[in-house]
């Protein structure tokens, strides 16, 4: 697959253009950066070799009745961009629910944590474990606030280090001055939280095993565990919860692309899916267009690719116009193997944990939360977290995962028949590689690994799996993430979210402002800053950059 485009095809000449840009896959980003550009007055194309928009960010009725996403569900980072506003889509009929409480957490013994978007409420929770805990909990998401919001704007553009650096510096001089965070939270200390394990800064900070559990699970979503150096502010990240809380779009996740694509048509743009790019055209030095798998030649003088890193640089354009050396370091980009894997059922009930509905001093919670509205996590310990990370590193998938069990048709009857719902779980970890027959070997034990799934939930609600619907599930294994989503090895995220793949380091510093070598040629997506997760910054960003070049008539520095 790899340099599959000809060089014959580079300096074909190319008269006239199509379009002044055209984006490369209809996944959320690559759709923000061509509304923003057709907002703008620019004539824009978007191709993807599925004929439904939205890539990660869809809903299909899977099942007769029952409306499932397929790859994600809730939606926080994006309401941290002015995005929803800036393209008015609500006009084109995506609507926001919040899912409140945020987090479930059943533990053994029949107790469990509840997490609010109000942190009030989360310390009381907390209290009922520990008073000394609660305390630390609040104190510990007023202080990475004061850094992590200096972090999230710096999602709205390039990660040079003067962006990143100086936006923390500044925010956290001018919060210690107003007394707004401590001297602890400031110069190397700061940085020593931030760039430790986040396993270490959960003992440094609480005490109570549960709590440090339930918090471990929720940073591990990005991928790293428990162990690994440099991933501390994934731990800090969490006041997202509290400042955003938990949404999703009602009537599905893909609610969001529909409403991407009518914005785009509205301003006069154009989505054509299926018919993939089969390469990148070149005359001159510079991306002049794109060759489609229908053998049609589009041309603009701007192509921006929501595709992977590799995907691009690798399989897109001709090998002879990517320098020998930019080549290497990116076939050497850690892409990780795998993290999880997904399945999602059609099933006759929400999972019952009513053995679990006790606070942590065994008092009974109220009967009237609903505690099927968010994640529900299953993962007992710490410890149990590391190992399932580590059984994956030998390449086995884990033998006690660790779920995020959604179930969102629990607020939201669109997605289900009268009665009945539908649940997803996300476990970790899981990967790719397999230590016995490679990744090909997923597809003969993709549904053992479901029922282990099942049977893990059932070990907390004993009426799976036997809800779920005549083996209505459909199983997602880190190879079907690939095959089917383009995940390059079952990677959710692209590239590890490692903190030499992050900022202005993600995808390489030579790429991080979102163009390439090539001129009239950019990036966006999860292999760009700020990474995985629907937010559409990077979209945003790469719009911006775009328009600048476009304005001073395709000239790019």
């Amino acid at each position: 697959m790899r340099g599959r485009a000809k060089q014959g095809r580079r300096d074909q000449r190319i008269t006239s253009l199509d379009y002044d840009a055209i984006i490369i896959g209809a996944g959320h980003n690559g759709l923000v950066a061509a509304c923003s550009l057709a907002q703008a007055g620019r004539r824009v194309l978007v191709c993807d070799q599925r004929t439904r928009p939205g890539g990660a960010v869809n809903t299909e009725e899977l099942f007769p009745g029952f409306r499932l996403d397929t790859c994600s569900t809730f939606h926080v980072l994006i309401h941290l961009t002015p995005i929803l506003r800036e393209l008015d889509l609500a006009r084109f009929g995506l609507r926001y629910m919040r899912h409140d409480p945020v987090v479930f957490a059943p533990f053994p013994g029949g107790r469990s944590f509840v997490f609010w978007k109000d942190l009030d409420a989360t310390c009381r929770s907390i209290a009922a474990w520990s008073e000394r805990d609660a305390e630390a909990y609040g104190a510990f998401i007023r202080k990475w606030w004061h850094f992590n919001k200096a972090v999230f704007a710096s999602f709205l553009a390039p990660p040079t280090p003067a962006n990143l650096a100086g936006r923390v510096a500044r925010q956290t001089m001018r919060d210690m001055m107003a007394g707004r965070v401590d001297p602890s939270m400031g110069g190397l200390e700061l940085f020593r939280k931030a760039i430790t394990t986040y396993g270490r800064l959960l003992d440094e900070t609480f005490e109570t095993p549960e709590l440090k559990a339930t918090l471990a699970w929720l940073a591990a979503q990005s991928g790293p565990p428990p162990s690994e150096v440099g991933a501390g502010d994934l731990l800090g990240s969490l006041v997202i919860y509290h400042k955003v809380g938990l949404t999703r779009p009602v009537g599905g996740s893909g609610r969001l692309a529909e409403a991407l694509v009518a914005c785009l048509e509205h301003h006069g743009g154009t989505f054509r899916g299926g018919d993939a790019v089969r390469s990148v055209l070149v005359q001159g030095g510079r991306a002049a267009g794109v060759e489609l798998a229908s053998g049609a030649r589009v041309t603009a003088p701007v192509v921006v690719s929501n595709a992977h890193v590799q995907t691009l640089l690798l399989d897109l354009l001709p090998p002879d116009a990517v320098p020998a050396d930019l080549r290497t370091k990116v076939a050497a980009l850690r892409t990780g193997n795998g993290i999880g894997m997904t399945i999602r059922c059609a099933v006759d009930s929400l999972p019952d944990y009513r053995a679990y509905l006790h606070d942590g001093a065994g008092q009974p919670l109220d009967p009237m939360m609903q505690i099927h509205a968010g994640m529900q996590l299953i993962c007992p310990s710490v410890d149990y977290l590391q190992q399932a990370y580590e059984d994956a590193a030998q390449g086995r998938p884990a033998a006690r995962p660790a779920l995020v069990v959604m179930t969102p048709s629990a607020l939201d009857p669109t997605l289900a028949p009268p009665g009945k719902h539908v649940l997803y779980i996300w476990a970790q970890y899981h990967p790719y590689e397999l230590r016995e027959g490679g990744a090909a070997a997923w597809d003969g034990i993709r549904e053992r690994e479901a029922d282990r799934l099942l049977a893990t939930l059932g070990e907390y609600a004993p009426n799976f799996p036997g809800a779920v619907r005549d083996r209505q599930i459909y199983i997602q294994s880190p190879l079907d993430l690939e095959r089917n989503a383009g995940f390059v090895r079952g990677n959710i995220m692209h590239l590890d979210m490692s903190l030499d793949q992050m900022f202005m380091f993600r995808p390489l510093p030579e790429l991080s402002s979102y163009r390439t070598h090539l001129p009239g040629l950019h990036l966006t997506g999860a292999s760009t800053h700020p990474g995985g997760g629907v937010c559409g910054a990077s979209g945003r960003s790469v719009a911006q950059i775009v328009l600048a070049d476009l304005a001073k008539g395709g000239k790019q520095p």
